[in-house]
C-alpha cells in the first residue's frame, strides 16, 4: 500500500511540474519548442539549401523565407548527381556547408544514403500542420527503406511526353507503339536514360509494360539522346523534333507562358508511372545552422512552402490543403488527385526498393543500347 502511495504521489509530483511550466509560458508544447527553435534559428542568421535547378522556385523561396523569418535563405540551384556528388564529397572532407537538400530521388539514393552522412528527418517535424500525417495524403511517405532519412512530400502521375503542335496531332501517339511508325525516325528527343532523371524513370517504365525488344525498337528510331534538357526543350519549340520523352514541365514551362506549339500528349493505353519528382528531402548530418535548418523544413512542408514549390516546379505536393486540381492542364496529375494509395505503391518507381530493382535493370539496358 505504501509503495502505492509513494508511486501515486511521485507521478502527481511530475504531472504538478508539468502543468505549472505549461502554466507559467501559456503555450502548448509544440508551441514552446517551435519559438525556441526560432529564435536561435535567428541567431545562426542563415540556412544554406541544395534545391532542383528552377529560377522560379529560387526566388520564390528566398523573398517568401527571409520576409518571413528574418533569417537568410541560400539556396543552391543545381541538377542532382553534381550536386549530390559535391555534397558527399565535402561531407566526407569535414566541410559543413550545406543544411538541407531537396531533388530528385535517385541521385539521392545511390549518393548519400550509403555515405552516412544524413540525419533522420521526422524529429524536425514540430509544427502540428507539418507533424500530423493526417495532412498529407498517404500520410508520411519515405523513399527509403528505413523510413528515416528521405522523406517524399511529393506524389503525382507526370506526362513527360511532349510533342509540337505544328508538326503532331494528338491523336498519332494513342500508345507507346505509336513512336515506332517510320515517319517519326530521327524527330524523337530522349532524356539520356543513362543517369539518373526523368529519362531513365520513362527508359525504366518501358522496359517493365513494353519489354526489352520495343526498347530496341525504339532506339532504332534514332533518338536524339541529351543530358541538356533545356536544349531539348528548345529543340521541340523549334521543330527540330517533333517528340520528347523524359522533360517536365519545369523545361518547358517558359516556353508554355509564352503560348507557344508545345503539347502534352494524353495519357497512353499503357498508362504512366508515378512519382516524387524533385519533391525528395534530406538533412545533413552536423550541418552548420541545425535550428534554421528545422525552420526550414517546417515552413516548406507548411502550406505556403508547399504552394510555392507545386507552382514553380509544375509537380504535385501531396498536402492535402494545397489545390492541384489545376496541373491536370499541364499533364500532371496529383496523386491525391487521380489515385488510390495501392495504386501509387503499384505504379511508383522512385522508392529505394525500386530504384534498385526497376531502374538498374533499365539503366544497364540503356547503357547495352546506347554507349
Amino acid at each position: 500500500m505504501r509503495s502505492h502511495l509513494i508511486r501515486f504521489s511521485t507521478i502527481a509530483s511530475i504531472f504538478l511540474i508539468v502543468s505549472t511550466a505549461s502554466a507559467q509560458t501559456g503555450k502548448p508544447g509544440a508551441q514552446a519548442e517551435w519559438e525556441k527553435v526560432l529564435e536561435a534559428a535567428k541567431k545562426e542568421g542563415q540556412v544554406v539549401v541544395s534545391t532542383p535547378p528552377s529560377a522560379e522556385l529560387r526566388k520564390a523561396m528566398e523573398e517568401t523565407f527571409n520576409k518571413r523569418y528574418g533569417i537568410v535563405l541560400e539556396s543552391v540551384p543545381g541538377r542532382g548527381a553534381a550536386t549530390i556528388r559535391r555534397i558527399a564529397d565535402e561531407a566526407k572532407a569535414g566541410i559543413r556547408y550545406f543544411d538541407l537538400h531537396f531533388g530528385g530521388t535517385e541521385s539521392t539514393v545511390r549518393g548519400l544514403l550509403p555515405e552516412d552522412v544524413l540525419a533522420p528527418v521526422e524529429p524536425s517535424f514540430i509544427l502540428p500542420e507539418v507533424r500530423d500525417p493526417k495532412n498529407w495524403w498517404g500520410g508520411h511517405i519515405w523513399i527509403d527503406n528505413a523510413k528515416r532519412w528521405i522523406y517524399s512530400f511529393a506524389a503525382y502521375q507526370t506526362q513527360t511526353l511532349n510533342y509540337n503542335a505544328d508538326l503532331v496531332k494528338p491523336e498519332e501517339i494513342r500508345s507507346f507503339d505509336d513512336y515506332l511508325d517510320p515517319k517519326w525516325q530521327g524527330k524523337i528527343g530522349f532524356s539520356d536514360p543513362r543517369i539518373p532523371g526523368s529519362g531513365a524513370s520513362i527508359w525504366s517504365f518501358l522496359l517493365q509494360v513494353k519489354g526489352e525488344e520495343y526498347l530496341k525498337k525504339l532506339v532504332a528510331q534514332k533518338l536524339f539522346i541529351g543530358r541538356d534538357l533545356r536544349l531539348l526543350a528548345e529543340s521541340l519549340v523549334k521543330g527540330r523534333m517533333s517528340h520528347t520523352l523524359g522533360i517536365g514541365y519545369t523545361e518547358f514551362a517558359p516556353f508554355l507562358k509564352a503560348g507557344l506549339p508545345i503539347r502534352t500528349l494524353p495519357i497512353p493505353k499503357e498508362g504512366l508511372y508515378a512519382t516524387a519528382g524533385y519533391g525528395s528531402l534530406v538533412i545533413l548530418k552536423n550541418g552548420p545552422h541545425p535550428n534554421a535548418a528545422k525552420v526550414f523544413v517546417n515552413w516548406l512542408l507548411g502550406k505556403e512552402g508547399q504552394e510555392i514549390f507545386t507552382k514553380s516546379m509544375g509537380e504535385a505536393t501531396r498536402r492535402l490543403d494545397v489545390d492541384t486540381k489545376w496541373m491536370k492542364e499541364f499533364g500532371v496529375i496529383a496523386a491525391k488527385d487521380g489515385l488510390t494509395l495501392e495504386q501509387y505503391y503499384r505504379i511508383e518507381n522512385q522508392s529505394e526498393e525500386q530504384i534498385y530493382k526497376v531502374r538498374d535493370p533499365g539503366a544497364e539496358l540503356a547503357r547495352k543500347l546506347l554507349d
